[in-house]
């Protein structure tokens, strides 16, 4: 019991370091002209206990200032059959918009895979914004082919539950926290391509929140 207390409070810790480090890069890219992020307007980091392990951090991308996230679309690679190499879920794209999906709309992406094709995008009803999110994930298996996420739901600010096209391996684990107001960017960690290799492509991610 010990133990796991231990384990527990350690992962925290180690989640509450790598959001301080995100600001802090972030901070940098906004201070050397990189590009164009507002530091001050993102109010939280909010991100999901069952990622994958494979990949790096790719670059944050984030709605334009006034804007905030009503929708998304998903990259989704099917079912490659015996031997093919899946990789499921290759990219998630944000819908930004000023709280109508019909007018000035504007769709930001962090980095994705390399398979797949681009589904419809999901939108909240009305004038609301996405708030929360929740990734199915296939849990590692060797020998196997590894496939990481396989599908993202999210949730609106008036309660509705927004599940992408995605595949059904794994499962879904537990809610994010949510936004005050609105999801306005996102982070993605991706496997490059392996080559022979199993490849997994997208393997986790962190949604950005704005207040304004």
């Amino acid at each position: 019991m010990e133990a796991a207390r231990f384990t527990g409070k350690c992962r925290m810790e180690f989640q509450a370091e790598a959001k301080l480090l995100l600001l802090l890069q972030l901070l940098w890219v906004t201070c050397c002209g990189h590009a164009h992020i507002r530091v001050e307007r993102y109010a939280s980091i909010i991100d999901v206990t069952n990622g994958g392990t494979w990949g790096d951090w790719t670059w944050p991308e984030m709605c334009p200032d006034g804007y905030f996230a009503s929708g998304f679309s998903i990259k989704v690679e099917p079912p490659q059959g015996i031997p093919g190499d899946d990789t499921a879920l290759n990219g998630i794209r944000l819908h930004c918009t000023r709280g109508n999906a019909e007018q000035n709309t504007h769709v930001v992406e962090s980095q994705s895979g390399s398979w797949g094709s681009w589904s419809e995008p999901l939108w909240c009803p009305g004038r609301h914004f996405l708030v929360a999110f929740s990734l199915r994930v296939e849990p590692f298996s060797f020998p196997g082919d590894n496939t990481a996420v396989n599908n993202v739901r999210f949730r609106c600010s008036d309660g509705v539950e927004l599940e992408g096209p995605g595949l059904s391996w794994g499962d879904y684990g537990d809610w994010s926290d949510s936004c005050v107001k609105g999801v306005c960017g996102l982070q993605t960690k991706i496997q490059k391509p392996r080559g022979p290799r199993d490849d997994t492509a997208l393997n986790d991610v962190r949604i950005f929140c704005c207040n304004s």
